[in-house]
């Protein structure tokens, strides 16, 4: 019996069975993600080096921008070029190290998301509720222990995550999935999951948690911009986009943690797809256009740029 569940445990490579039964389509998926992929990048890229290139933009919130576009990037490339390849594959599979590097980049951008979005709402409530005090507050070494909050905070959960994920016994090795996924690892275990699924659990109830504090921030921040009229446009030039940006990627997040856990295979498999994509589609092409399109400042200062390397390019 130990010699079996030890042959059986021995699993060095997962198949990923998401792309199974919409193999006959993966020419239009592969030209879709070929396209998509690029212009996520170009649209991140370029929010990132007009804040970082402008002194004018140097300031925390275009520094929360700027960091947010850094962790888009970082989270999409631990699924998009892998998934490239398997589009022109005929077997999907990913080494057991690979799964888990999967992972960790993959949620802990996901996390990040939330770290980042909620030192942006403290950064908009002591500019809109404390303004005389913004700049002793919000300092360079401030904004630096932000940027670490954000990144180190994901990081350690994550880390303990996948400890906790490379101590289980496997007796299965196929991931019913278009990439690996925490829940869908632990299903394969031949033993019991409590301590994986309560962590999992505090950590899922933690950064909701930041989305609620949030939510609570911006109310009293609303009740605030009632009083002045100068404060209410400061709001809706600044305010509005970070909360688009927060509702886009708790949906996103929350819509792939119920799918995993409660998910039902009766769904057609195309459905099951997007659902465990929509975290990994929406945000990091969303968030750069908000940002980019709706504050002025970015605004302007994109175009600026382009405007520049057409003169370049015309003369």
């Amino acid at each position: 019996m130990q010699q079996q569940l030890e042959n059986e445990s021995s699993v060095s490579v997962f198949k990923l069975s998401g792309l199974n039964e919409t193999m006959e389509n993966r020419i239009v998926f592969f030209s879709f993600t070929a396209l998509f992929y690029p212009l996520m990048v170009f649209c991140n890229v370029t929010v990132m080096f007009t804040i970082m290139s402008n002194k004018k933009l140097h300031e925390p919130m275009y520094m929360f921008i700027c960091n947010l576009c850094v962790n888009g990037l970082f989270g999409t490339s631990g699924f998009y070029p892998k998934f490239l390849y398997d589009l022109l594959a005929h077997d999907h599979v990913i080494s057991y190290v690979g799964c888990l590097i999967q992972i960790f980049v993959i949620y802990s951008s996901a996390l990040c998301d939330f770290s980042t979005l909620t030192v942006m709402a403290y950064d908009r409530y002591v500019a809109i509720c404390r303004p005389l005090e913004y700049h002793s507050i919000m300092t360079s070494r401030m904004i630096l222990k932000c940027i670490l909050f954000c990144w180190l905070a994901p990081f350690v959960c994550m880390s303990v995550l996948i400890v906790l994920i490379a101590r289980l016994t496997l007796c299965a090795s196929t991931i019913e999935k278009l990439y690996c996924e925490i829940w869908a690892v632990a299903k394969l275990s031949c033993f019991s999951t409590t301590i994986n699924n309560v962590f999992g659990y505090i950590v899922i109830l933690t950064y909701f948690g930041h989305a609620v504090l949030i939510f609570c921030s911006y109310i009293h921040l609303i009740k605030k911009c009632m009083k002045s009229i100068e404060v209410r446009h400061k709001f809706i030039q600044t305010c509005v986009p970070h909360l688009l940006s927060l509702i886009n990627v708790t949906a996103a997040l929350l819509f792939d943690v119920l799918y995993s856990r409660y998910g039902s295979r009766n769904l057609p498999q195309s459905v099951r797809n997007f659902m465990a994509l929509e975290f990994l589609l929406v945000p990091p092409i969303l968030n750069p256009l908000i940002y980019g399109l709706n504050l002025t400042a970015v605004r302007q200062q994109v175009i600026r740029l382009f405007y520049k390397k057409q003169v370049v390019i015309s003369d």
